[in-house]
């Protein structure tokens, strides 16, 4: 078979002899997406050159370097945060992006902020798993005047500088898993909510959803105050331990926030007859949660899909680059996944 030749290649891919020798050589001005056609129509023509003209598109792309500053490395959940935020990066077949993922332990707001400010500094742009603090708000106004716009990630933030949010929709978190405790739960009890911290608006905004939803369809369940965990896991094993222990009518648990691994102990621990009156509704998924499922302890987790979600976020830190003048914030709410023991 003959091999194919330059003039092939330009018919192939509707583009001039010229064209195709000025990509090949490496001289003259050639737009990104013309490259990229020709690129395809060698390789759908099997031309020889496909090597120098897939360098050529490499050299032409937009490099970016995007910084991630999640929260305790500690947890195996945001350490997969920042495993799924890696692999989006190197997806994009359009622009270079180099991912800088760190980890804040002191969630201190202080500290937050400095660290952000640090990140800021070496990255063209930012995004940021935090409580929503006017200290984080600062920092997020003194980075979007110096071109370094932020998103916020999971839990929005109501700084008004901040330059969009990627996350799902709380509201309807919080209500999902209220209905599922309340269709399981058809005798009178009471439900423990468990949350983080109140800054996150992520799980303030679950908490009040899940409450609205109980008030209108379960009022033979009794919400208790929601207890704060620090997203600490012996925190929340002291709580549910004592919650077991004193109390014979609780009937559903709902982890808004961290400390899965603590409850599910806490949990595997106690007597069989207690432990089996108790639905646990918990959102997101890593290790401890999958297990939790696996052993029916938990019912249902509402989980970000981390592939999808993270592809969003690196989308919206271009997109917040392109339009870095412009007054609007980029909204991108990804549907939550439902994962119950018989899907995981």
């Amino acid at each position: 078979m003959k091999r194919p030749t330059i003039a092939d290649l330009a018919q192939a891919s509707g583009v001039s002899i010229a064209t195709v020798n000025r990509i090949l050589g490496g001289t003259g001005a050639v737009r990104a997406e013309t490259i990229e056609r020709v690129q395809n129509a060698a390789e759908e023509i099997g031309f020889y050159g496909r090597g120098v003209i897939e360098d050529r598109r490499q050299r032409l792309l937009p490099n970016y370097r995007f910084g991630f500053l999640l929260q305790q490395s500690s947890r195996e959940l945001y350490r997969l945060f920042g495993s799924k935020i890696t692999e989006a990066a190197a997806r994009r077949q359009h622009e270079k992006v180099v991912a800088v993922v760190d980890f804040v332990d002191v969630l201190e707001p202080q500290n937050i902020a400095d660290r952000l400010e640090a990140l800021g500094k070496r990255c063209d742009a930012v995004a940021v798993i935090a409580g929503d603090h006017p200290l984080i708000g600062q920092t997020i106004q003194s980075l979007k005047e110096r071109g370094k716009p932020v998103v916020a990630y999971i839990t929005d933030q109501s700084a008004r500088d901040r330059a969009g949010f990627v996350g799902t929709d709380n509201w309807k978190l919080g209500r999902t898993a209220a209905w599922f405790l309340a269709q399981t739960t058809p005798t009178p009890g009471r439900i423990a909510v468990f949350i983080g911290n109140h800054r996150y608006q992520c799980q303030d905004v679950s908490d009040a959803s899940f409450r609205s939803y109980m008030r209108e369809h379960a009022p033979h369940l009794q919400v208790d105050d929601s207890r704060p965990t620090h997203e600490e896991p012996e925190e929340a094993y002291r709580i549910v331990s004592q919650l077991l222990s004193e109390l014979d009518d609780l009937r559903g648990i709902f982890i808004v926030g961290g400390g899965i691994s603590g409850v599910l102990r806490a949990l595997r621990e106690a007597p069989v007859e207690k432990r089996d009156k108790v639905r646990v509704v918990c959102r997101d998924i890593g290790p401890e949660t999958r297990k939790g499922l696996t052993e029916g302890l938990i019912m249902a987790a509402l989980c970000h899909p981390l592939d999808q979600i993270s592809d969003e976020l690196i989308a919206t830190m271009i997109a917040a680059l392109e339009h870095r003048d412009s007054t609007t914030i980029l909204q991108r709410v990804v549907p939550f996944e439902t994962i119950t023991p018989e899907s995981v």
